[in-house]
């Protein structure tokens, strides 16, 4: 019994020390899926709740990083899915108009608010696709962690690439 405890002491230093070392996995995707200070506090928790309840399944012979990313992007994307459905039966106040004015104020360039807003309009696989790129992962990763074939994730970066370039030309808005 005591060794059991012991064990499972072990376990929960050895979660701790891996989520501390790789926070910035959390820390992005929470970023990239929630948008208020609420909703990321909310999502952190939730990707660490379900990282800690996968942690006996996790295979130390595949990819650590892999592993967390697969996690906490279906988290966020079922997160997204649910506060989708919220809100379609919520009418928001104007905490979205003054979260921007606010934001504005700070001295938020323009292009930051208008990446915000490209990066909001993208549905949920395309988001973790581009974070996933800009993160620098290889194709193969990419496809592991989000499921996909590796041809398929070129073929998707590339035109979700191109639907950014659209989005933000000049002429985009004429």
């Amino acid at each position: 019994m005591e060794t059991a405890a012991a064990m499972r002491r072990d376990d929960r230093r050895a979660f701790a020390e891996v989520l501390e070392q790789h926070a910035g996995i959390v820390f992005k995707v929470v970023n990239s899926y929630a948008s208020n200070p609420d909703d990321r506090a909310d999502l952190g928790q939730e990707i660490a709740a379900q990282l800690w309840r996968a942690w006996p399944g996790y295979d130390p012979s595949r990819s650590l990083t892999t592993w967390m990313y697969r996690i906490a992007l279906n988290v966020a994307i079922s997160h997204l899915r649910g506060r989708s459905l919220r809100e379609r039966h919520h009418v928001p106040l104007e905490e979205g108009l003054h979260d921007a004015a606010h934001h504005d104020a700070d001295g938020a360039g323009e292009r930051e608010l208008l990446l915000q807003r490209v990066l909001g309009g993208l549905a949920p696989l395309d988001r973790a696709l581009l974070l996933l790129h800009l993160e620098d992962r290889s194709h193969r990763e990419i496809a592991e962690v989000l499921g996909l074939r590796e041809s398929n994730v070129g073929t998707r970066l590339s035109r979700l690439k191109q639907r950014i370039r659209q989005q933000l030309s000049p002429d985009a808005g004429a």
